[in-house]
């Protein structure tokens, strides 16, 4: 609603300065004649507006929140409901990064530490390797299965709630390389299909099936089929689609992949309560040799919790500026010494807890002038002023100067002609 808001106000104000635009056009063409103290007025209207709006803060981020179904294990009868919640600042971050696919490098979006607060929940329920990899499956088995292109990062798909094989291998992967196991990408081209295989210490137990796995490295990677719309009765550990049992794969490790998030998603078998972040920039104009505090509160008052400040700067995209820790009060600062000159948009976010989801503050712009740019603007704007001086002296003089007109001869001819 504050978005939609906030969207509505800087369209009323595009839509004024539009129509006073207009408006001051008609007069003129009506009138015949040109109005510069109207148009100066105008001019300095629109500027002053346009500045409000570049400096202005913008609206929070959405959170996005989804709920999964869990048993104890896979014919067990106790069950569970875990909340995944996601802030819209870490959905951004993800979602300006680099997505293309180089060379099957698969492991570029498996982001373990983004996710490992839903492997730690995991395994406060699962006690081995099997049943917590039984568990993601679970949990991928009740996310809409839709065609997608392309390649995204598990926080994406966990915020959208939708995606297909190779979404859903490359989400698993995440989580089951957090929760310590070791996991493999099973690419079957023929079939244009993807799934994981895990290595387990045994056979699994679970299996329904004949039990199905690939060898590599001199270890067995088990099958683990990420899509079903069942999670009570879909595949498990070691079980696939008959068309799928022996079909020709390539593997592909999991090695080089994101060690450290900026962020992370939080997960909890509880509803967590709401909590809200703010922040505040000791100036929006600076030099770019200055320092630029940056300070907040995190409500409730949580002391001990890392809030991420995140930047982006025009033409690039959004990244992590640095993390800060809170206070007995719920307060953080941080001093941003010497920030490259531009325009540059900062907010900041807190990945939530067990008790609290996630947090996004509203942006604020920062405006960093380079020392000489202000040197070069102060002598441009000096001549300006010299110039419109001496323009509005030289017309003064004209218009205080009685027009000549020639004087002319005059023949006198009488009355008779």
């Amino acid at each position: 609603m504050y978005r939609w808001f906030l969207g509505i106000k800087h369209t009323v104000y595009g839509v004024v300065i539009f129509n006073t635009l207009v408006e001051d056009k008609t007069q003129r063409m009506v009138k015949g004649m040109h109005s510069p103290t109207r148009q100066k007025k105008i001019l300095v209207i629109s500027l002053t507006i346009s500045l409000l709006l570049l400096l202005s803060n913008s609206c929070y981020a959405e959170t996005y929140s989804h709920r999964y179904s869990l048993l104890d294990s896979p014919d067990g009868s106790t069950s569970y409901r875990l909340t995944v919640s996601v802030t819209g600042t870490l959905y951004d971050y993800y979602a300006s990064q680099d997505h293309n696919l180089y060379n099957y490098d698969f492991s570029k979006f498996v982001t373990p530490d983004a996710v490992q607060p839903i492997a730690d929940d995991l395994w406060s329920i699962y006690s081995n390797q099997e049943d917590f990899a039984n568990g993601v499956l679970m949990i991928m088995h009740q996310i809409p299965y839709v065609e997608s292109s392309p390649q995204k990062f598990p926080v994406e798909i966990l915020a959208e709630n939708e995606g297909d094989c190779d979404l859903f291998s490359l989400t698993a992967a995440s989580i089951m390389t957090a929760g310590g196991l070791d996991v493999v990408f099973l690419l079957m081209e023929n079939y244009d299909h993807m799934m994981l295989g895990v290595h387990l210490p045994d056979t699994p137990e679970d299996a329904r099936t004949q039990v199905f796995y690939y060898e590599h490295e001199g270890k067995k990677y088990y099958v683990a089929e990420t899509t079903g719309d069942n999670w009570e009765t879909g595949w498990r550990v070691g079980e696939c689609h008959e068309s799928l049992q022996r079909a020709i794969a390539k593997i592909y490790d999991v090695d080089d992949y994101e060690t450290t998030s900026p962020g992370q998603v939080s997960s909890s078998y509880m509803l967590p309560d709401s909590a809200e972040i703010n922040m505040m920039l000791s100036t929006n104009f600076a030099l770019s040799q200055k320092e630029v505090e940056i300070t907040g509160t995190l409500s409730p008052s949580l002391a001990g919790k890392t809030v991420t400040l995140y930047v982006s700067s025009l033409g690039s995209s959004l990244g992590m500026l640095a993390k800060v820790e809170t206070d007995s009060n719920g307060h953080y600062s941080y001093m941003w010494s010497s920030p490259p000159s531009g325009v540059h948009t900062l907010r900041a976010n807190w990945s939530g807890d067990d008790d609290y989801s996630g947090a996004d503050s509203s942006t604020s712009r920062l405006v960093v002038i380079a020392s000489e740019y202000l040197i070069m603007g102060g002598l441009l704007i000096f001549f300006l002023v010299i110039l419109l001086v001496v323009t509005l002296v030289t017309r003064s003089g004209k218009s205080d100067t009685p027009e000549a007109f020639q004087e002319w001869e005059v023949t006198d001819y009488g009355q008779e002609f």
